[in-house]
């Protein structure tokens, strides 16, 4: 072999070396990226869109005796574990409520997301925690603009216990507070939705109520004295499934990074709906449907019981009937309460509510004379 061609098959090797170590390095810092990257870039609503969505979907607000700022289901999370375990993951998430439907998203991590209730005002909170999500880089920037804290250099880096023992400790600072109250109203005003001063108004409201309150903040009913096993909020970010894992949205920045990368490509639709009426939910399965998607995971809260009190129960299952369902789709429902012959394992000691599974097959499946019969028909053991 001359010297030549040596020293050429050398400088080959070499640069080929080089491009495995910058391949192989390429890889390693894009393996740790926030899962919401996984999303891709173009799968994304213009503005305009989610407009027209929000309005094609959403029906007459409706009436409920609840503020439902925050959740009364300190059960929330218990369903998180069997969810894992059967891996429901992507597709098209809907629920209704409040923020406890960020934790069930950050898990499930679904392509869309639809929020129906049958109160404006919920659909005008969730409207204002798209302007935090706007506004906020990471979660303790999320919360220092809720609660109305200073924010902190570095605070994105802190675990969880750090930012409520910073939250507890630090008093909120009403010049701040109304400094970005004008600053979420003007990004809520980029949404594209018609929104008029009462509105705003009704958002503002929400938002005192978190900054008068902060971690303490809990569920109140209108006609109803307050309950002393309602959680706080302090509670619900600190809360555990059943396998011991804290897992709501905001106790990593991973999810709580997909969570806003949601909102932020106008991915999760607020809406108001009626469960059981002729419009909200019929339109979200034309939209799945149009988009190829599938239902995975569809939390009801205890919505069903009132349904059931009512008769609107055989119409509201008519609609989920109406949906494109994926083979893992699962029904999460809160019950409270005690009774209805739940078993006793799904009942777990110093909690008021039990959180339910069941095979969202199943649900459209059967036949349900009784909340009873609905409670009970195979639900799934979440041990």
């Amino acid at each position: 072999m001359s010297r030549a061609f040596f020293l050429l098959s050398l400088l080959l090797l070499s640069c080929s070396v080089q491009n495995s170590a910058t391949n192989t390095q390429s890889q390693i810092t894009t393996a740790p990226m926030q899962a919401a990257a996984a999303q891709p870039a173009t799968d994304a609503l213009s503005v305009t869109e989610f407009a027209q969505l929000v309005e094609r979907i959403s029906e007459a607000n409706g009436y409920f005796d609840t503020d439902n700022l925050i959740s009364n289901e300190s059960s929330y999370l218990h369903v998180m574990g069997k969810m894992r375990k059967m891996n429901v993951t992507g597709g098209a998430y809907v629920g209704v409520g409040p923020d406890q439907n960020f934790s069930y998203i950050a898990q499930v991590r679904p392509r869309i997301a639809f929020i129906v209730d049958i109160r404006r005002d919920n659909q005008l909170q969730h409207l204002f925690f798209k302007g935090l999500f706007a506004l906020a880089n990471n979660r303790a920037e999320y919360l220092c603009l809720l609660f109305g804290k200073p924010l902190v250099m570095d605070a994105g880096k802190w675990n969880i216990t750090q930012i409520v023992e910073y939250l507890d400790k630090t008093p909120a600072d009403r010049k701040r507070f109304d400094a970005s109250r004008e600053k979420i109203a003007a990004k809520i005003k980029s949404f594209g939705l018609k929104l008029n001063d009462k509105d705003f108004a009704t958002i503002a409201r929400i938002h005192e109520e978190f900054f008068a309150a902060g971690l303490d903040l809990k569920f109140t009913s209108h006609n109803r004295a307050p309950r002393p096993y309602y959680p706080s909020y302090r509670d619900l970010m600190l809360e555990k499934d059943l396998t011991g894992k804290q897992c709501n949205y905001l106790v990593t920045e991973d999810d709580f990074q997909f969570v806003r990368s949601l909102e932020n490509r106008n991915l999760l639709i607020p809406t108001v709906g009626n469960f059981a009426g002729d419009k909200a939910f019929a339109e979200v399965g034309k939209i799945l449907k149009e988009r190829g998607d599938k239902v995975t995971a569809f939390y009801t809260s205890n919505v069903e019981y009132y349904l059931m009190g009512d008769s609107s129960f055989d119409r509201y299952a008519e609609n989920v009937r109406s949906w494109p369902i994926d083979p893992r789709g699962v029904l999460i429902r809160s019950v409270f309460g005690g009774g209805y012959g739940i078993r006793s394992v799904q009942n777990v000691p110093g909690y008021y509510s039990v959180q339910l599974l069941q095979p969202l097959e199943s649900f459209v499946k059967g036949k349900f004379e009784s909340y009873r019969d609905l409670v009970t028909q195979d639900s799934l053991d979440l041990k």
